[in-house]
């Protein structure tokens, strides 16, 4: 009866500890996958964030000239990326890094301000640890499902902006408007479920990202 009494004490700090790193596995994946492409020799572009980053998977072959690396990891937020700056960013001394999050954390319903200093907080610790790394920060994008958010998510992308732009080595670039026809989101961009993108959605990335490159 004691040992029974002690397993259930101890049980919900074990699960606990089971749900504070949910993307655990997943970054390990990533990792292993990043570290069999990654060549040392060659200078290297990091793509990070939630879902909109994993799943652009043609994103080397869009960018042949450069050696880049895929991190992201799907529903991701600000506070999951902090925990795995070195896996997913560090290990790999990049001589640029794009980030895309605030996606699911305004989802989450976050204040703009909280996750902004959030960002921040992220952006420090990657220069201490890497001053001559550029940092491009890609805006929250807006999609069918997530439209009645759209008012914090343009609050959001002015923070991030206002950010970056009070940031040395920092940029901030807009997907936002370019997903855009006129004031309404753009409807032949994603997949089945609005959220995530289809090849159009990431022909406009491409388009924008394209000249933050070099």
């Amino acid at each position: 009866m004691k040992r029974l009494f002690i397993v259930l004490l101890l049980l919900p700090w074990v699960m606990l500890g089971q749900t504070d790193n949910p993307f655990k596995n997943e970054v390990k994946a990533i990792q292993q996958k990043s570290d069999s492409l990654w060549d040392a020799s060659k200078p290297t572009i990091v793509f990070t964030g939630s879902s909109s980053i994993r799943l652009w998977e043609d994103i080397q072959d869009r960018f042949p000239e450069h050696q880049v690396l895929n991190t992201g990891f799907g529903g991701s937020q600000f506070s999951d990326l902090e925990l795995y700056l070195d896996e997913l960013i560090l290990n790999y001394k990049p001589a640029k890094v794009f980030i895309y999050e605030g996606d699911n954390d305004i989802f989450a319903k976050k204040r703009p301000r909280k996750i902004v200093k959030r960002a921040e907080k992220i952006l420090n610790t990657l220069q201490q640890s890497n001053p001559n790394m550029e940092i491009v920060l890609i805006s929250a994008k807006p999609s069918i499902s997530r439209w009645k958010y759209r008012g914090r998510y343009r609050r959001l992308n002015r923070k991030l902006d206002e950010l970056a732009s009070k940031t040395d080595g920092i940029d901030f670039v807009d997907v936002w408007y370019p997903m855009l026809d006129k004031r309404k989101v753009k409807q032949d961009i994603f997949i089945e479920d609005g959220l995530h993108m289809n090849d159009k959605g990431y022909d406009i990335w491409y388009d924008v990202i394209k000249n933050y490159m070099d």
